[in-house]
């Protein structure tokens, strides 16, 4: 069977480098996101996304492959790719995977940010150290990386020069690891009866 509408100059010039551009945006945010799972170790998912992104992969060459003398699928393959790199993070961050080491340094709200930070179902690990203008505190607590904004707003709500570095943790075993994203000291929560 044939298709007449396949071998058109709209089809070519148009349609095939954006399919081509699709399929790559497709396989460049599966793989930016299977980057990200084997830096924090899950190998199944990770391998699974791999398989995935490896044949769409092949379905794009093959057609740029097929189609060598048309400009407007090399621009396609790479307009593809530049998009799925963007689509790629923006996915991951609304994923938000893994947990997050944060660290604050802090000369004088020591109390009142442990306080709160253990007060909305926070860790807080203590340190006294000595910075470059005297004797500093460094608050050091790991959350899942959907809380980190609002540990943050904790933290400059209390000490807005507060200094904080976040770190990206590949895995905890044990200690106090909030297992929610949020628990609010200020909302109730109910028991069942």
């Amino acid at each position: 069977m044939e298709w007449p509408f396949l071998d058109t100059d709209w089809f070519n010039w148009i349609i095939m480098p954006l399919l081509i551009a699709i399929a790559r945006v497709i396989d460049v945010s599966i793989g930016t996101i299977r980057i990200i799972l084997v830096s924090k170790g899950k190998k199944t998912i990770a391998s699974v996304l791999g398989f995935f992104e490896v044949i769409i992969w092949l379905l794009a060459i093959t057609q740029v492959m097929q189609h060598l003398t048309n400009f407007a699928c090399y621009l396609g393959y790479g307009l593809g790719f530049a998009i799925g790199n963007y689509v790629g993070i923006s996915l991951e961050e609304k994923l938000a995977l893994g947990m997050q080491a944060l660290r604050f340094i802090t000369r004088e709200t020591i109390d009142f940010l442990t306080m709160a930070l253990r007060d909305a179902g926070y860790g807080a690990t203590v340190l006294e150290a000595q910075g470059a203008k005297g004797t500093v505190h460094i608050v050091f607590t790991i959350v899942p990386r959907k809380s980190v904004n609002e540990v943050l707003r904790i933290a400059s709500t209390i000490d807005p020069e507060v200094f904080v570095s976040i770190q990206d943790i590949r895995s905890v075993k044990a200690g106090f690891v909030p297992q929610r994203s949020s628990r609010l000291p200020w909302r109730k929560v109910q028991k069942k009866k």
